[in-house]
């Protein structure tokens, strides 16, 4: 069997609008240490993140204190937004509404949800092949571990994407056989 721990990032500062480069919160930055005494005991093989920065962040100190080397992986980034979004009228929830209602919507030249769950389901197969039988760690972010997480239940929309959509982080713990998801847990750091 192998276990995916996805790793939701921390909490960012959403003041810097360059997606790639926004940093943790001091919140965020003091939470790590929550992924860091989660992850502790999990026998961990592999710490592979998408290469944003608040997702390498948020993972850093468990590496750090257990000799791992983050490795960057393109395609589990966070869905690509519209380069104009900050000058349109629509907000975080009706654009969230619109992605979950039509997979293929997009707004502008940003990605669908449709292309980012797909880029992100083949980063995950490549992964699963590559680290057969491993406790792996991924570092990702709302909308692509979402996305994720719909690929193999259906019934996670857009309501469940809410109810996890201002959580930092979060954690989601798969379970495969070979490609096939055979279970499923949330689990909430802050309890």
């Amino acid at each position: 069997m192998t276990n995916v721990y996805f790793i939701r990032h921390a909490e960012s500062d959403y003041s810097i609008r360059e997606s790639r480069i926004r940093p943790l919160t001091e919140k965020g930055v003091s939470d790590c240490s929550l992924i860091t005494e989660f992850l502790s005991n999990k026998d961990i093989d592999i710490v592979l993140s998408s290469p944003y920065k608040r997702t390498m962040d948020t993972l850093r100190g468990f590496a750090n204190q257990y000799k791992f080397e983050i490795q960057a992986i393109e395609d589990f980034r966070e869905i690509k937004g519209d380069s104009g979004y900050l000058v349109r009228t629509v907000d975080f929830s009706t654009y969230m509404r619109d992605i979950w209602a039509n997979f293929d919507y997009r707004l502008g030249d940003g990605e669908s949800l449709a292309e980012c769950q797909k880029r992100n389901i083949v980063a995950l197969g490549k992964t699963l092949t590559q680290y057969k039988e491993k406790n792996i760690v991924i570092g990702t972010h709302g909308i692509a571990l979402s996305a994720i997480i719909n690929h193999y239940d259906n019934t996670f929309r857009f309501e469940e994407f809410m109810a996890m959509a201002f959580i930092f982080p979060w954690v989601v713990k798969m379970s495969f056989e070979e490609n096939k998801c055979i279970g499923m847990e949330e689990i909430d750091l802050f309890v």
